[in-house]
Order: structure tokens, then sequence, then C-alpha cells
């Protein structure tokens, strides 16, 4: 048997999430909370196997007491329920110990899956919440591998992605032709790109220019 702890303010949320929950046989819904300070004195009594919280509780928010749960009952795997759907409070969460994040404008089948998946110890997202993730991790090897450009590449990158020829470029920075040709390659080889229009996008993601 699953055993569930709820956290809502919102009263009718708690009754539609511990309806889907009492669908399943394997699902028991042990305790509820109106706010965080109850629901994390509920957690350490009952020890759940889960504790669905929402993000803006009282007293104690979600972020919050999944930390506080983690260093107390880090047994307890935590699943963020809530309407909050910005990259800071997704990462805030997760860093947290979340195992799991989905939204309230999700469906129901996504509740029920995010319930399976991490009673069986695996994390779960909803569609959008693993969509950021990606293009955060995405950003996250772009902005490195700006950091293994040279100062020299960085300048060059900098005239390249305002649209100056490897000629003008040459004429600013006092250097050759060629050697402005040899930093070009090595810049986009390090962008991961192949032509000028995709540099460009690349150099706008980085604010080497302002579009």
């Amino acid at each position: 048997m699953l055993r569930i702890l709820l956290a809502d303010d919102h009263e009718v949320v708690r009754r539609g999430v511990s309806e889907i929950i009492s669908a399943n046989p394997a699902w028991e819904v042990v305790g509820e909370a109106a706010d965080g300070d109850t629901a994390f004195e509920l957690a350490l009594s009952l020890r759940p196997d889960i504790a669905v919280l929402d993000v803006s509780l009282p007293h104690m928010n979600g972020v919050t007491l999944t930390r506080r749960l983690k260093q107390e009952a880090p047994e307890i795997s935590v699943l963020l329920f809530t309407m909050r759907d910005d990259d800071e409070t997704v990462n805030e969460g997760l860093a947290a110990g979340a195992k799991g994040y989905i939204l309230k404008t999700d469906t129901q089948q996504h509740l029920s899956a995010a319930i399976s998946a991490i009673g069986a110890r695996r994390p779960y997202f909803s569609p959008w919440v693993s969509e950021l993730l990606l293009d955060g991790l995405v950003q996250d090897r772009k902005r490195s591998r700006l950091k293994t450009f040279t100062v020299r590449e960085l300048e060059v990158a900098q005239l390249i992605a305002e649209g100056q020829s490897n000629k003008a470029i040459a004429r600013d920075l006092s250097i050759s032709v060629k050697t402005v040709e040899t930093h070009r390659a090595s810049a986009m080889r390090k962008a991961g790109v192949r032509t000028a229009g995709e540099f460009v996008r690349f150099a706008i993601k980085q604010h080497l220019i302002t579009p």
C-alpha cells in the first residue's frame, strides 16, 4: 500500500486529489493539511511514502517544506503539485529535493502517472516542466561553451555577430585577415554552429550582442 500525505490550502483541491488517489486500491491518503506547518508535523508523525505538496502553502511554503523534509525525513518522496510554472520556482523545488513536479493545469492522468512513478522511486515531471528543464540544460551547455573562448575569440565573435567582415575585423583589431579567420573558425567550433546566422543567434542568447 502506497501511503500519501496531501497538503494544499484549498479544500476543493485536496478533495479532488484524494478522489483520484482513492480510485487506486493500492494507494491510500493517510493525512491532509491546509498549511506547511501542519503538513510538516503530519509528515514526521505519519511517515508517508509520498507527500503531495502545493508550493504556495501558508506558514511554510512547499519549497521550504520540501527542504525540511529532506533533512528530517529523507525517505519521504515529495511531489510538488502547483500552479507555479516559472523556471525559478521549478528549479528551487528540484534543488530542495522534490522527486516530481507537475502543474494543476495538467490532466488527471499526469497526477496518477506521477504518483506511480515516484512510488517506484522514479522522478516524474509534467511535459511543460520537462521542456523547461531541457531548455535549461541546453543553455547551461552553451554557457559552458562560452567559458572556453579566449579574450581574442570573444572580441572576434562579437564583431562577427554584429555583421562585420573579416577584413573590417582585422582592421579594427589590428590583426591579419588570416588571424581573424583562425579565430572565427575556432569561435564557431566552440559555439557548436556552422553558419553565420546560427552564430548570431548564439551570440544573442549569450548576450554578446543585443537583437
